[in-house]
């Protein structure tokens, strides 16, 4: 009797993969890549359009043609920060809208039940965001291009913050999209978090510009060293010293990652 309740149970047990579970991972990716591929108008054409709109009020109607900040055309100072802004909040709503729509509908059991570990969860979705976001701004760059001279100062550097920013959101946007229960969740992080911290972070000007205490205050926002960051890899110009932008952004992708393996081990949210 004991080798047959033995062997039956190992017939039940739950099947292990030893190792990185490559073909699941594998799906996971091509399912988030997916999701903002088949609405490409929504995901990709709809940022570009919505960027140059943004482009056209604030580098035309005040007078962009004539300005400059630190001998730089105004509009050559624009358009990357701009870039940047529309790549990071579409990595933000990838990882966020995928987990609350689950989570709504009711099938964020699809995503638990595969043998995928909570790393392996994490990569998946963070890497669709992040080529979301990375498409995009590739895709606005050229489009902008027609508008204004594209001067490109270290590819290098545009890359690193491109992808350690588009990162960053990613991560920003699974804690969220785990936190919230409902769309008005994720839409008051969207409103209350990532919008005024995008405003002011100098995408629009340079905190050079700000009175003392606001540009102090400048420098605790993350976003502003993604936004200068990016934008000195174009320009060549930067209001913080680039060595400081990586190590804040490295530090704090590093703590969203931390929070969000911690949500996924303890079922935070989307585990009964």
């Amino acid at each position: 009797m004991k080798d047959v309740a033995s062997e039956m149970s190992k017939e039940l047990e739950v099947a292990r993969i030893k190792g990185v579970n490559w073909i699941g991972l594998y799906t996971l990716i091509e399912r988030e890549i997916n999701r903002f591929i088949k609405v490409y108008m929504q995901t990709i054409v709809a940022p570009i359009v919505t960027t140059l709109l943004f482009f056209t009020v604030f580098a035309l109607a005040f007078g962009g043609l004539s300005r400059e900040i630190g001998d730089v055309p105004y509009m050559e100072f624009l358009a990357p920060g701009l870039v940047i802004m529309s790549m990071v909040q579409n990595a933000f709503s990838n990882t966020s809208s995928s987990l609350v729509i689950a989570k709504v509908q009711g099938n964020i059991v699809d995503l638990l039940m595969p043998p995928l570990s909570n790393m392996e969860l994490l990569v998946g979705f963070i890497t669709g965001a992040v080529v979301r976001g990375l498409v995009v701004g590739l895709v606005t760059i050229v489009a902008m291009s027609f508008f204004v001279t594209v001067h490109i100062y270290d590819i290098g550097v545009i890359v690193l913050f491109g992808f350690l920013g588009t990162l960053m959101m990613s991560l920003l946007g699974m804690a969220g999209g785990i936190w919230s229960e409902k769309f008005d969740h994720i839409a008051a992080v969207t409103n209350f978090i990532v919008m005024p911290l995008t405003f002011l972070s100098g995408t629009f000007y340079s905190v050079e510009q700000l009175p003392g205490i606001w540009q102090g205050l400048a420098h605790y926002n993350p976003f502003f060293y993604m936004i200068d960051g990016f934008r000195s890899g174009f320009i060549g110009q930067a209001d913080s010293h680039i060595g400081v932008g990586i190590a804040v952004l490295v530090a704090i992708n590093v703590a969203l990652g931390v929070l969000v393996l911690w949500m996924l081990r303890t079922g935070y949210k989307i585990k009964s």
